[in-house]
């Protein structure tokens, strides 16, 4: 049985900030690199290039995979290798995506940035896709909650940075 429906994954996480720190922050190779080692990562390589009003951004990151169940252990094996490359046309978001080398996963969607009375949200929209047959609609919901809990870890490190925490 052939599983081609995608996952769609809207998460959404807040600081009490103003859009323009918030950006600053996102645009901080040492900010993503705190941020991926909050999330537990082995290794993050961060290339992060001005674009016209936006930024490119280029993290190549190796995760540990302990804690994913049993069903999803064979085909994530030890670690995996996640490479995220998000194009913000401006400070206001752009897309996103987020490929597995060597394994049929994929992730695509939307960043975006919106400020309300001085808190910015950071809206993630995205599309988890996992082709492989019989389970990939679990692995696609076991990939969704990896993805909000990693937004989760970085709002986390997100609060202490804007307060003035540099590690």
């Amino acid at each position: 049985m052939q599983h081609d429906a995608a996952m769609k994954l809207r998460h959404e996480i807040s600081y009490d900030a103003p859009l323009a720190d918030v950006y600053a922050m996102l645009a901080d190779p040492a900010f993503r690199q705190s941020s991926a080692t909050a999330m537990g990562v082995i290794s993050a390589d961060v290339t992060i290039t001005p674009k016209g009003e936006g930024m490119s951004v280029h993290i190549d990151q190796v995760q540990p995979t302990e804690g994913v169940p049993g069903f999803a252990k064979k085909f994530a094996g030890e670690t995996t290798r996640a490479v995220q490359t998000e194009e913000w046309d401006s400070p206001a978001g752009g897309t996103i995506t987020i490929e597995t080398p060597g394994k049929p996963t994929s992730i695509r969607g939307t960043l975006a940035l919106s400020e309300s009375g001085g808190r910015t949200t950071e809206t993630l929209d995205v599309e988890v896709k996992v082709k492989v047959p019989l389970i990939g609609g679990k692995l696609e919901s076991l990939m969704a909650e990896l993805v909000s809990a990693g937004m989760d870890k970085e709002q986390v490190a997100g609060e202490a940075w804007l307060e003035g925490e540099r590690r």
